[in-house]
């Protein structure tokens, strides 16, 4: 060490020295030693609060945590909060104004986020995140897109998750060779396929015992509206969520001439008994065991759920195969794309610009295959073996040293993780991928998401109850369809739902730049 001071002392002195001399230029082995300066740059320091899921958060000098900070110059103080109590630990410490650098935000579209962030709480990351190409481009711009506040601005860092694959039709291809039917991809022969599935003994047994489409309308079990039968509404209208970009304005669905063909199906699928009578009261959880009963032929999941439905299936039908849990590519050029990120991280406005942009280039170097790995797998001859080339978990360790939750802090997603996954068959993953690549091509995604409309927070539920309600009286036959048309006309007219239209107009406006 006093060796080490005494040639930076020289050094220093060698630099006065050479400046009071009129030189006018950085001499090679100034340069060498500057870039060699910069490479022993001091780790930064990084407060950090973030929820955990396991049960019991990560210790300070968790092996894993201290390789990742190695890998990525820093020093993690981190502030693990039980996922259970996150929502009221993070209110409390916004309110206070007490931040942490770096902080996950579950939602950030909450009000007091919203309005945080609008008074210049938290970093207006967008300008800079083109310098990290692992965030500007291991993120997608679509979760870049739809994380943006009504200012139109990037104030979160998202936390991806794969936004192509996202809940669709799933079929049973051994039902529909058994029937002769072709994969669906249109509402008509989506209809013939449900109708050949009711009606036609798909599993042979001799007995009219199974249904077309397992569906309900419990908006808890989807992201779509109205439940699962929301995913109708979406493939006549080609929209992912409630309101349709048109003619420069946002417009609700409800509002499109297309709403109504997609309950007239629904009527007939109900008429014809396409789906469970009971449809209207069925939580998600029956509609998975109507499927994996082998009751049902469709259900609205993700490719990547089949593993979670074949051994039950399997059980019922030995001769199941994992293929014949069968995403459907689109109906009418139709697929829904995901949003593309789980909750964000906020920095600090308390933070330096220098400090940000290193918090930032820690996130963006942490994004790294080679490092990312460490979240994945832990550290070799602890977390997992090689054998054959192949990592093998130590899945007990992994737990006991809660390593998955470092994905709570940072996430690189799997751009298939909804559609495959290691442990299918190969030629399954092949297939999935396949048509998820073609899925990617139409996918839609709900381009409201974030959009802040305040006249949506307080009338919004009470008018989407109103519709749906309304949708189920007719589709169960205690309302003419005519009844529809009345609300249609109604809406056009109603103050709240042009106030929205108006005020999510303009936030989109905002949002892309107009």
């Amino acid at each position: 060490m006093k060796n080490a001071k005494t040639t930076l002392s020289l050094f220093l002195a060698l630099s006065t020295l050479l400046a009071a001399c009129g030189q006018s230029s950085t001499p090679p082995a100034a340069s060498g030693e500057k870039a060699a300066a910069d490479k022993e740059e001091a780790p930064v320091e990084i407060s950090v609060m973030v929820h955990f899921l396991q049960q019991q958060p990560m210790a300070e000098d968790n092996a894993v945590k201290q390789a990742i900070e190695k890998a990525t110059n820093s020093k993690l103080k981190i502030q693990w909060v039980s996922s259970n109590n996150y929502n009221d630990k993070l209110n409390v410490t916004l309110a206070s104004g007490d931040l942490p650098d770096l902080t996950y935000i579950g939602d950030p579209f909450v009000s007091v986020f919203r309005n945080l962030a609008a008074q210049g709480a938290f970093w207006e990351v967008g300008p800079y995140i083109k310098d990290y190409p692992n965030l500007a481009n291991g993120i997608s711009k679509t979760a870049w897109d739809l994380t943006k506040m009504q200012d139109g601005k990037n104030y979160v860092i998202p936390r991806p998750r794969p936004s192509e694959a996202d809940s669709f039709f799933i079929l049973r291809k051994d039902w529909l060779d058994k029937v002769g039917l072709k994969v669906p991809t249109t509402t008509d022969e989506l209809y013939q396929v449900m109708k050949a599935f009711t009606e036609k003994d798909p599993d042979g047994n001799g007995k009219a015992d199974t249904i077309g489409f397992a569906a309900n309308t419990d908006a808890g079990n989807t992201a779509s509206p109205y439940g699962v039968l929301g995913h109708i509404d979406s493939i006549f209208t080609g929209v992912n969520g409630k309101y349709k970009w048109e003619n420069n304005q946002m417009t609700h669905t409800a509002l499109l001439p297309e709403s109504r063909k997609a309950l007239e199906f629904a009527v007939k699928a109900n008429q014809e008994k396409l789906i469970p009578a009971d449809f209207a009261s069925l939580k998600g959880t029956q509609i998975r065991d109507m499927f994996d009963g082998g009751k049902a032929g469709i259900i609205i999941e993700k490719a990547g759920t089949m593993k979670e439905h074949f051994d039950k299936l399997k059980s019922i039908d030995p001769n199941f195969k994992e293929s014949d849990f069968y995403p459907v590519t689109n109906i009418n050029g139709y697929n829904p794309k995901g949003p593309g990120f789980a909750g964000a991280l906020a920095i600090s406005k308390k933070v330096p610009e220098e400090k940000m942009k290193r918090i930032l280039k820690v996130l963006d170097t942490w994004m790294k295959p080679e490092i990312f790995a460490y979240n994945t797998y832990g550290l070799e001859g602890v977390h997992h073996t090689v054998k054959d080339g192949q990592k093998v978990l130590n899945t007990e360790k992994m737990l006991a040293d809660s390593v998955a939750d470092l994905n709570q802090i940072l996430y690189v997603a799997d751009p298939y993780a909804s559609s495959t996954k290691p442990a299918f068959p190969k030629e399954v993953n092949e297939l999935y991928a396949k048509i998820q690549d073609e899925r990617a091509k139409t996918s839609v995604a709900d381009i409201t998401v974030g959009l802040y409309s305040p006249t949506l927070q307080k009338a919004g539920p009470d008018l989407e109850k109103k519709i749906a309600d309304l949708k189920t009286k007719i589709i169960l036959g205690r309302e003419p369809i005519t009844a529809w048309d009345d609300l249609v006309a109604k809406l056009k007219t109603d103050a709240d739902l042009q106030k929205i239209s108006q005020e999510l107009t303009e936030a989109y406006k905002k949002r892309i730049g107009q």
